[in-house]
């Protein structure tokens, strides 16, 4: 992401604390991004979840107007259990994530915060984010959101081949292919396109419902989705309208008053 020495401007971490007081008198927005260590199949690294969180969060800031969004230390761990068939996999409890992003939304209130945009890239952490965006948005009274893709899930889906490709398929081999083509070993890239009995547990069905299921239960090789059809192309594509719509996003939060937030479409 950085090429040099150079500070960004933007990363919390780089600021003392004489100039992080007065940046937050500029802005009162924050991005946090949160991943997962965990299998991504016999052809991608451990860190897809987390490195991509990092990377986009890094990447819509820096897109931003001035001032821009502060962005927060990436969390790194998430809900992954469903992962531990596969060894490499790292998890941490529903409970241990949701209490670790609530006292840091609360201490961020304290500095001054009042938006926090929760940057998820591990699906399965939404419920738990969710969860903690509540307790805080309850007892700080600031604004909380988490984008776990849904502003560009829509247009995702009309880039792709695979149908349920919800994990180490055709979108996350071909949006490393984009940035990091020499982690991914495409030799070892599987189809393994999932096909349920109900369409209601489709992943990309608009009316399919919210389920769990262990991953070693309906996948040999740790692929929800089809990595041979990754391509370095798709995933630039993927990229740039991701975080076209994330900076979108974060810009009318960013822009528009705490009190007046709720009350205007964004």
């Amino acid at each position: 992401m950085k090429t040099n020495n150079k500070r960004s401007g933007f990363l919390w971490e780089e600021f003392t604390w004489p100039e992080i007081e007065a940046y937050l008198k500029t802005v009162d927005t924050v991005i946090l991004p949160c991943g997962a260590i965990e299998q991504h199949g016999p052809h991608l690294p451990l860190d897809v979840d987390y490195f991509d969180a990092k990377y986009m969060a890094f990447k819509v800031a820096e897109a931003c107007k001035d001032p821009k969004p502060l962005v927060l230390p990436p969390i790194p761990f998430g809900v992954s259990y469903h992962h531990d068939g596969f060894k490499g996999t790292l998890s941490v409890t529903n409970d241990a994530l949701s209490k670790f992003v609530y006292d840091l939304g609360m201490s961020l209130a304290k500095n001054g915060v009042k938006k926090i945009i929760i940057l998820n890239g591990h699906g399965d952490n939404a419920p738990t984010l969710s969860y903690a965006a509540q307790m805080i948005n309850r007892d700080a009274k600031i604004f909380v959101g988490v984008d776990t893709g849904e502003t560009s899930d829509v247009d995702l889906a009309g880039m792709v081949e695979t149908p349920n490709d919800a994990h180490a398929g055709e979108i996350e081999t071909s949006t490393t292919l984009a940035i990091r083509p020499e982690m991914v070993q495409m030799d070892k890239a599987l189809e393994s396109t999932l096909k349920f009995g109900s369409d209601y547990l489709d992943f990309d069905d608009d009316r399919s419902i919210s389920w769990y299921v262990r991953t070693d239960k309906i996948s040999e090789s740790g692929i929800m989705g089809d990595a041979t059809k990754a391509s370095k192309e798709k995933g630039e594509k993927m990229w740039e309208v991701m975080i076209k719509n994330m900076v979108r996003f974060v810009e009318s939060i960013k822009n528009t008053p705490l009190d007046e937030l709720y009350q205007k479409r964004y």
